[in-house]
């Protein structure tokens, strides 16, 4: 990214539970807009679910075309499984993701410890994706002009 284009950005939603997670998404699409960064420059990419999301990642940062990526998820505890080892694996790979790449990274991938689909948490949750996204946006452009102001990476 240079000084003068507005960066590239890739943002990867999953879409368990599309009714929550379309709010960071979209607020995050909003927040970057607000801020300056061209409609065109963001591209959007629906996974079936955040397992599925730092292979994405991965893909998209080797890929050359992006500045920086954000993810945006909701990991619950459905029963079956430890949704512990999901978050883990998951928050783990994307971090694995920028420092391999040195394409920064964001989530916005959030896992809370309860989670009931009765209408006072879905509108709880509804409404704080919206916070998470305009948040994950803001930290995503702080961050590239930070890293921007560093000395050149020797590759």
């Amino acid at each position: 990214m240079n000084q003068t284009s507005s960066p590239r950005i890739a943002i990867i939603s999953s879409s368990w539970h599309r009714d929550i997670v379309h709010n960071s998404t979209q607020a995050a699409l909003a927040e970057l807009q607000r801020q300056g960064v061209a409609p065109e420059q963001v591209s959007h990419i629906e996974v079936p679910g955040a397992f599925e999301i730092p292979l994405h990642a991965q893909r998209l940062a080797r890929s050359g075309r992006f500045d920086a990526i954000i993810a945006c998820g909701l990991i619950v505890n459905g029963g079956i499984y430890r949704h512990e080892f999901v978050t883990t694996a998951v928050i783990d790979g994307l971090m694995r993701v920028q420092l391999d790449t040195d394409v920064p990274v964001f989530s916005a991938v959030l896992t809370p410890r309860d989670f009931h689909e009765h209408e006072e948490h879905l509108r709880f949750f509804r409404e704080h994706f919206v916070k998470k996204g305009t948040e994950v946006a803001q930290a995503c452009l702080q961050t590239l002009r930070s890293l921007q102001a560093l000395p050149p990476h020797e590759g």
